[in-house]
């Protein structure tokens, strides 16, 4: 697909008003995107697991206008509340999908949207949320052009997903997704993500992420800013090729279920994620005192237990702690008896990976 197929050809049906609702979850990328070139387009291809209890649940109230508006017309609300320092990001995405959307300025548009989990704590709001509302205005143009295919209204959704947030594109579909051109990767795309085309082993289809919260607050730097700071960061190229290496390399892990070789990907990966923050012009540090104890005690009890569980990191101090489900008693014992005193309050999620969004 190009950019220029997601602009609507036909002629739109007149449609007055209407609500439309959608769930979109988060994920957690297992090879990380950092860095990004003009339009949202990633410096380096991504792999996620899509995750199943970290979602947003957004709806979408449209009604059509006398007069196509000069601006976009629309009021923003999280868990209930009408927030307007949320406004001029969407107002952002909706002038980058505007293109793709010419219906937009048509309607009065009222969004609501509310997290099952802490916003701005590095577990990937701004993914679940702009995924959740793309479909939702996908929703609304499925309306105006009806009869659309299946797939490539996920592919369109995913489209607008990365225009408002990168790492969005990636929570369309489940259980793995793909973002980013990669040889390795059949249709593998810059445009938007794609679940994972090749042979994944049962034990990676099931698998669990208790999200460790060690510090529920906002980060001291967005990952918008962090993405800006590769431009002319003296690693990044080699940063970007150790992505796409890696990410073959994960091809023929997720194939075979060898859970050591994904360890030593997936927890590489995001130790050269915190490098990259921590070597930029001007450096910064996401990590946490206690996210380094969590580290250093899941390396001690896997090599005592010989048990494969492994972390890994979002642009945040908190530990994504991933392991297969046949493991989950025990895991969760050890989390109990060991990591729950390095949370914020003793509080961590239990997930496990999904299937994509869902319409409500």
């Amino acid at each position: 697909m190009t950019q220029q197929e997601f602009i609507p050809k036909r002629k739109a049906e007149n449609i007055e008003s209407g609500e439309v609702s959608w769930q979109s979850p988060s994920n957690i990328a297992l090879v990380k995107y950092w860095g990004k070139k003009e339009h949202q387009i990633p410096a380096n291809p991504s792999i996620s697991f899509t995750l199943d209890h970290c979602k947003s649940t957004t709806s979408l109230k449209f009604t059509k206008k006398k007069e196509v508006a000069k601006d976009f017309d629309f009021g923003f609300y999280f868990e209930g509340r009408e927030k307007e320092d949320f406004k001029p990001k969407i107002r952002k995405f909706f002038e980058r999908i505007e293109a793709y959307c010419p219906y937009l300025r048509q309607y009065k548009l009222e969004i609501h949207s509310e997290n099952s989990f802490p916003h701005s704590s590095g577990i990937a709001s701004s993914a679940s949320g702009m995924s959740a509302l793309a479909l939702c205005i996908m929703d609304l143009e499925n309306k105006l052009y009806p009869n659309m295919d299946e797939s490539f209204f996920k592919q369109k959704a995913s489209f607008l997903a990365r225009l408002g947030s990168g790492s969005a594109c990636r929570s369309i579909d489940g259980t793995l997704v793909v973002w980013g051109e990669h040889s390795a990767v059949n249709g593998s795309s810059d445009l938007y993500g794609i679940p994972f085309p090749h042979e994944v082993h049962e034990i990676f289809r099931d698998y669990r992420d208790t999200i460790l919260l060690v510090d529920k607050g906002e980060k001291q730097v967005s990952s918008s800013v962090g993405h800006n700071l590769m431009h002319g960061h003296p690693f990044a190229e080699k940063r970007f090729a150790q992505a796409s290496e890696n990410l073959k390399r994960l091809n023929p892990v997720l194939k075979s279920g060898n859970t050591e070789e994904f360890i030593n990907i997936v927890e590489s990966e995001a130790l050269s994620l915190h490098a990259m923050m921590m070597s930029s012009e001007p450096y910064f540090i996401l990590m946490k005192p206690n996210t380094l104890e969590i580290i250093n005690r899941i390396w001690a009890y896997r090599k005592a237990t010989g048990i494969p569980v492994c972390f890994t990191l979002d642009a945040g101090a908190n530990v994504h702690l991933l392991y297969p489900s046949a493991n989950e008693t025990k895991v969760l014992e050890f989390i109990k008896n060991e990591l729950v005193a390095y949370c914020q309050n003793g509080h961590y999620i239990c997930d496990r990976v999904g299937t994509g969004a869902k319409k409500l």
